[in-house]
């Protein structure tokens, strides 16, 4: 029998069907793989945040992110200064395991490390898992092909290849300019923490109406030295904070004026309805620089050494919804760590050897344990270094480290000594195991050149 198909039945079935639809495209947005931002800024304090307790100095915006999300307490750079941290986060390698030991620099005479050609990085990784890549700020892992961030895996750079800048106002190094727009020459005006920060901006209204979802390595030259912050900041740091000497007022202030524009790129984030689903990770490369002005809370040293100061580093991730917020971590963190901890949260199959560990589980609020498994840090230096390597191991509590190449080794357990004031005695099973293990690391790491071959 041919009946035909009432009308009202049929009207009913359509708004059926399509309100069906909206709630699966609901459930797919709210599946839907993150946006990332690793923010990482360079030679921060680990007392340079009040979050961190910092007492004179006022950092709302990045105290905020802290609070969004998880606090890791115990976490590390891969070395106490900045190629070889930037190496390991875009690798998830040691550093000195992909040819980055020490400073990449302009000069070759004094350049300790070249990136390996061969090693995956991690924006080619989430490139394979739909993600768009793109590159803010400062680079200093090469100043030529075949390593500079378009040929490593970044689908848009808008920064600075090189390293320290000898002026914020100029964004020059040694008269060279290497601010550019991917292979473009740029040369913008303003003090390049509020040119990055403008630039990461631009970055994220464009990816509004991008159906992918992406990857923004957003990487601040400050407050590494030469510390200048804008003159209306140091004057009102100067004013709230009359006690402080001439060259603490100015990194306080450098590091405020950084603050806000970390807290104008994340205003942006809510402007665009991108928070909620956005992913952010916050660090430093290494300790702050104490000649400079910077504070390490209680820590032992700072930026160049070894003892806690020069890589402990103030860290948290934030995903809302996903990441509890005011939640804290214990467990062991490395910088090299976050590379498979974004392949997984991707989707992107890891199939190349790394060093690095997923934090997932602990980000998740999950036990796991980080802390049993033996770590290494180390630098080659030229200077007073005179070209030579020095090192640290730590496993659980335990900590075996050299100072400078010319120092012995001192060994300190951190769970009862975090200071480490109370050196250890030598003639230990502990001091011989950990002294055994770092001479198989160096065994192996001696295999990787970290000068561009000859051909």
């Amino acid at each position: 029998m041919n009946a035909v198909f009432p009308k009202k039945i049929f009207a009913v079935l359509i708004i059926f069907v399509l309100s069906f639809q909206g709630k699966c495209a609901d459930l797919t947005r709210g599946n839907a793989k993150p946006n990332i931002i690793v923010i990482l800024v360079d030679d921060l304090g680990y007392g340079d945040l009040s979050v961190q307790g910092g007492e004179d100095i006022y950092t709302p915006n990045i105290d905020k992110l802290f609070k969004k999300g998880m606090h890791f307490k115990n976490f590390y750079a891969n070395c106490t200064v900045c190629s070889p941290t930037r190496a390991s986060l875009i690798t998830g390698c040691y550093p000195d395991m992909v040819g980055v030991p020490g400073v990449i620099r302009t000069h070759e005479d004094n350049s300790w490390g070249y990136l390996r050609e061969d090693v995956p990085t991690l924006p080619e990784m989430l490139k394979k898992a739909g993600y768009k890549t793109a590159i803010v700020g400062k680079w200093h892992l090469g100043l030529e092909s075949p390593n500079t961030p378009n040929e490593r895996g970044f689908d848009f750079f808008h920064g600075f290849l090189g390293d320290m800048m000898d002026d914020y106002w100029t964004h020059l190094r040694h008269g060279n300019n290497y601010m550019r727009l991917n292979s473009q020459v740029v040369d913008p005006e303003g003090h390049a923490t509020d040119v990055f920060s403008n630039w990461a901006i631009d970055y994220l209204k464009n990816q509004k109406e991008n159906d992918s979802p992406f990857f923004l390595y957003l990487a601040y030259n400050a407050p590494h030295f030469p510390i200048q912050p804008p003159e209306d900041w140091f004057e009102k740091v100067k004013k709230r904070e009359p006690q402080l000497s001439e060259k603490r007022a100015k990194n306080v202030a450098f590091v405020e004026h950084l603050d806000d524009g970390i807290g104008r790129v994340l205003n942006t984030l809510d402007e665009l309805d991108l928070s909620e689903n956005t992913l952010i990770i916050f660090s430093s490369d290494n300790g702050g620089h104490l000649p400079s002005g910077a504070s390490n809370g209680s820590l032992r040293g700072g930026k160049q050494d070894m003892y806690e100061g020069g890589i402990k580093v103030p860290t948290c991730f934030v995903w809302q919804g996903k990441i509890q917020s005011k939640s804290e971590s214990y467990n062991l963190g490395l910088t090299m760590d976050i590379f498979p901890t974004l392949c997984e949260i991707a989707g992107a199959t890891v199939d190349t050897k790394i060093d690095g560990i997923s934090l997932f589980k602990s980000i998740n609020g999950e036990e796991q344990d980080t802390n049993s498994r033996n770590v290494y840090f180390m630098r080659r230096e030229g200077g007073k270094y005179a070209g030579m390597c020095y090192y640290a191991i730590r496993q659980g509590p335990f900590k075996l480290l050299q100072n400078t190449p010319f120092e012995p080794l001192e060994l300190f357990n951190l769970g009862n000594d975090p200071a480490e004031k109370s050196t250890l005695n030598e003639n230990t099973e502990k001091f011989n195991e950990l002294r055994y293990n770092l001479s198989q690391h160096i065994r192996e790491s001696g295999n990787i050149p970290w000068q561009k071959q000859k051909k």
